[in-house]
């Protein structure tokens, strides 16, 4: 399997490593163990579209063994993983429908100035969850589109109404 990763320099280094870790307990190795965040916890590499280029990292972020970020290359070939990304990195759409970048920066989803907190469940790198204050925006069908905005009216931690966007 080939992967790609930055160096802090810019610059980014190809590699190629047979697989030698059996990510799905199958007992077949199907993904390069590698430090790849390097916070000295085992995270691995994985090729889950069978080209022999690797497309997804799942990082240990506490070193107990289970993965705890998931990323998925953004397409250019190049994984940059960060120490600070810590997990939260990831590209988001507006409400608009414009895409935004992944950044460590906080991400205002609604434009009411206070951050909201994104999840991507896919693991595909792109958020399709979003949680702020009182309200959540759900994309319930994978697309990159923002389908259902939730609001907890009560303040009780559960939804009291749904909206289709």
């Amino acid at each position: 399997m080939e992967y790609c990763l930055g160096d802090p320099d810019g610059s980014a280094t190809l590699w190629t490593a047979g697989a030698d870790t059996d990510f799905d307990g199958d007992g077949v190795f199907d993904a390069v163990g590698r430090d790849v965040d390097d916070d000295g916890f085992g995270d691995v590499l994985l090729d889950l579209d069978a080209d022999d280029v690797a497309d997804h990292a799942v990082l240990d972020l506490d070193g107990d063994g289970a993965p705890e970020a998931y990323f998925t290359d953004d397409g250019t070939g190049t994984w940059t993983v960060a120490a600070e990304r810590g997990g939260s990195a990831l590209r988001w759409l507006g409400l608009d429908g414009v895409e935004h970048p992944a950044s460590s920066a906080p991400v205002d989803l609604d434009g009411d100035g206070s951050p909201e907190r994104l999840v991507d469940s896919d693991g595909n790198g792109l958020a399709d969850r979003a949680f702020g204050g009182s309200q959540a925006w759900v994309d319930t069908d994978l697309d990159g589109r923002w389908d259902v905005r939730l609001s907890d009216g009560n303040g009780d931690g559960a939804a009291d109404s749904a909206e289709y966007l």
